[in-house]
């Protein structure tokens, strides 16, 4: 929709203009404020300049412009918005993919610079070539005689060379390899875990649907103390249970998965595997695959499905040679017996040891084996997702990354804030299951799927997030999740009470909607705007935002307008099963499943 926008602009002023969303929407759909960058170029006043700027739009069929306080403002109009909706609803759940496929009926192809790509690659060069080569020289043109009409040859170049700067500008597929939750497999996942999961299951669901190839994996550190540390207290926990006095460790595992554990180990082994010390590391890694049974489990009961598992273990032979190729940096040096990397010369508040004095590898050794393994599989972007208590941890990996002959901005953190659950404002019950925390699957059984998901991404991943679980089972606009399917669930009602189908008014005219009614179409079609911007900005709360505010502007539509038996009856309904798509499209997005009906 933007794009049929911008072609319009640039066919009528032949100049890239910045667009923007006005905060009060009743002022336009767009706004630009060209006017006061032409300012000082023309010695004209603002006002002026965006009162000559809108004339240009008297005869167009796609926008009305008009200027107020020297912004140029931009409504679509209602029967480009009505050819809109009905391309929409003729892709279905696809609509929101490419903002090039809506209005592509609209524009005759002369006139599609943007909408889309080239024909081809040789026609794309073409054009990258010929704005390349004439841009200077016809922007300069263009301001000097911007309020007098260009040629048409320079007006469709210059657009060709706006367009093209767009299109380089614009987020290109990106092969990414998404990396999230990688909890150590010593224990169930908990709530300090789920924002990471669900933020990743759905970053990479609006990744696909854009058109990028987001691979997903979790990280399992498998080769470290604590795995040998799992086999010891499940062991001691077992002769406890025999009624055994034994003495725990300082840290140790527990919680009822432990004693499910003992009993599938005695099952397994039986008992005297738990007297049996040299056989510790045989129960430990039983326990290991046991704990990430339950991991896989509760990341399917929440709809998440990591693509691969990658184990630091299996990793370790590529130790050696990822040694060698970081001596080659010259940022390695040996000291006290022990291998450094000069991370200090990066950011890091120190340099860090990669390899202790007895040889063995440090937990940062293993993180870049492991991402030296990443970048060799050719991903354009590394992306990992992790606690915000690992912030200290970004300069030194990032350090390595470049040692290592890769570009570090390509490795990019996200990292998310905790958590506080209340239960009629105080703090939640911890679960026994695990000793001393609340477990995801606590908070699926509390919440359900699709309110723990919808949550879950509420709010930027860098601010804490807080939430009552009484307050989601409120059937009121206090609960988001209600508000929202209670909007969807209202647009089959209303079909059904009109006896009509999505069918029977997809060519419905929008020419008697009122503004309400046409800024609700336009908020629907503005999906595909706002999950780039979701996803480009890492911002996925943007899309629980838009979801929040179109339902709302929905219902007060709904309650303030008479629909069935009305003499725009079939506009009405279309309109409405815009909303409705864009709704399901997005709840399917974020994981969950919009109400038919409530």
């Amino acid at each position: 929709m933007k794009n049929l926008v911008l072609n319009e602009i640039f066919k009528i002023l032949s100049r890239k203009v910045v667009l923007e969303r006005p905060k009060d929407k009743s002022l336009a759909h767009y706004a630009s404020p060209e006017a006061f960058a032409l300012a000082k170029e023309l010695r004209k006043a603002p006002k002026l300049i965006a009162e000559e700027l809108a004339a240009k739009f008297k005869d167009s069929e796609i926008l009305s412009a008009t200027a107020v306080n020297g912004y140029l403002n931009f409504h679509l109009k209602p029967a480009v918005l009505g050819a809109l909706a009905e391309d929409a609803l003729s892709l279905g759940s696809d609509f929101a993919k490419n903002d090039a496929e809506l209005g592509r009926g609209i524009l005759p192809a002369s006139e599609r610079i943007c909408a889309g790509e080239p024909a081809s690659k040789s026609s794309a060069a073409n054009l990258a070539a010929s704005g390349n080569n004439t841009a200077k020289s016809q922007n300069s043109v263009a301001r000097q005689n911007f309020i007098s009409q260009n040629s048409e040859e320079a007006r469709n170049s210059l657009a060709a060379s706006n367009c093209d700067e767009a299109r380089n500008s614009a987020a290109m597929p990106q092969k990414i390899l998404l990396e999230y939750i990688s909890a150590n497999p010593t224990g169930p996942l908990h709530i300090g875990h789920v924002r990471g999961a669900v933020y990743g299951d759905t970053f990479a669901r609006i990744g696909r649907y854009l058109g990028h190839r987001v691979d997903t994996e979790y990280y399992i550190n498998d080769a470290g103390n604590q795995i040998e540390l799992l086999g010891t207290s499940i062991a001691l926990r077992a002769r406890e249970l025999a009624g055994e006095d034994v003495s725990y460790p300082e840290k140790y595992y527990r919680g009822e998965y432990i004693d499910e554990i003992i009993s599938l180990a005695r099952a397994q082994f039986g008992d005297e595997i738990f007297r049996d010390e040299s056989r510790i590391l045989i129960l430990a890694e039983f326990a290991k695959d046991e704990v990430l049974k339950i991991i896989q489990k509760d990341l399917a009961d929440a709809g998440i499905h990591i693509q691969n598992w990658a184990s630091e273990k299996s990793l370790y032979g590529e130790l050696e040679p990822t040694i060698r190729k970081l001596e080659c940096s010259g940022k390695m040096y040996e000291q006290e017996s022990k291998i450094w990397i000069r991370s200090s010369q990066l950011g890091d508040e120190k340099d860090r040891v990669v390899i202790r004095e007895d040889a063995r590898p440090t937990y940062l050794a293993g993180d870049i084996v492991y991402h030296n393994n990443k970048f060799e599989r050719g991903y354009e972007r590394c992306i990992n997702i992790w606690g915000a208590d690992h912030h200290g941890y970004i300069a030194r990996l990032k350090a390595a990354v470049h040692f290592l002959g890769y570009d570090e901005s390509r490795l990019e953190i996200i990292l998310m804030q905790m958590v506080n659950l209340l239960k009629n404002g105080q703090t939640y019950k911890m679960s026994k299951r695990a000793g001393n925390a609340i477990l995801m699957s606590d908070v699926l059984a509390a919440i359900g799927r699709d309110a723990m998901r919808f949550i879950f991404i509420s709010k930027k991943g860098e601010t804490p997030l807080e939430f009552d679980v009484d307050e989601l089972a409120r059937e009121d606009s206090s609960n988001p999740i209600f508000y929202i399917n209670y909007a969807h669930a209202r647009v089959n009602q209303i079909f059904a009470k009109a006896g009509k189908r999505e069918a029977d008014v997809l060519g419905a005219d929008f020419g008697a909607l009122d503004e309400a009614g046409l800024g609700l179409a336009f908020a629907a079609l503005s999906l595909n705007e706002i999950l780039n911007d979701a996803f480009n900005s890492r911002g996925l709360q943007k899309l629980p935002d838009f979801l929040k505010a179109l339902a709302a502007d929905f219902h007060k539509y709904y309650n303030e307008n008479r629909v069935v038996g009305s003499e725009n009856e079939d506009a009405k309904l279309k309109l409405f099963a815009l909303v409705a798509l864009s709704i399901r499209t997005a709840f399917a997005l974020m994981g969950l499943s919009a109400k038919e009906k409530m």
